[in-house]
C-alpha cells in the first residue's frame, strides 16, 4: 500500500463518477452513512441534500463529517476525508452546484434537468472543509 500525493488523490476523486460515502453522527452517537454525489470547489467537497434529511439534521447539530471514496477494482485505492460541514440554502449557489454535480454524474445533456430538480427550495448545499485526508493506492500490493 502506498500513500497518494495531493495531485493523485485529487485526480482520483474527480475521475469518473465515483460515489462518496458520507458519515455523520446521529444524536445518540450512532454513525449514519449514506452515498453522495459530489464535486470540488478548490479543496472543499460540495454536495446537495434535502433540508429535512437525516444527514442534514445530523450536520446542523454536529458539523464533523467523514467522506470516503474507494476504487473497487484491483489493486484498489481509497481516499478518506475528515472535515467540517457548512450548510446553505442560497438559491443561486444551490442551482449552480446541483447542475454541475448532475452533469458530472449523469452527463452534460441531463445537467440542467438535474440542477432544476435538486436546486430547489428545501434542498441544501453542503461544503465540507477538510482537516485530515488519508489517501492510499495499490492497497492489494505486495
Amino acid at each position: 500500500m502506498q500513500k497518494m500525493t495531493h495531485h493523485e488523490y485529487r485526480n482520483f476523486l474527480l475521475e469518473g463518477t465515483r460515489t462518496g460515502k458520507l458519515a455523520t453522527v446521529r444524536n445518540d452517537g450512532r454513525p449514519h452513512v449514506v452515498p453522495i454525489w459530489f464535486d470540488f470547489d478548490g479543496e472543499t467537497i460540495v454536495f446537495t441534500t434535502g433540508g429535512s434529511s437525516i444527514k442534514a439534521t445530523n450536520m446542523r447539530r454536529d458539523p464533523r463529517v467523514c467522506v470516503c471514496v474507494d476504487d473497487q477494482i484491483p489493486p484498489f485505492a481509497y481516499v478518506q476525508i475528515e472535515g467540517t460541514a457548512a450548510l446553505t440554502d442560497n438559491p443561486d449557489e444551490l442551482l449552480y452546484w446541483a447542475t454541475r454535480i448532475g452533469g458530472r454524474y449523469m452527463g452534460a445533456e441531463l445537467a440542467e434537468a438535474y440542477g432544476k430538480r435538486n436546486g430547489v427550495e428545501g434542498e441544501l448545499l453542503v461544503r465540507v472543509t477538510p482537516f485530515k485526508i488519508i489517501a492510499h493506492k495499490d492497497v492489494a500490493g505486495w
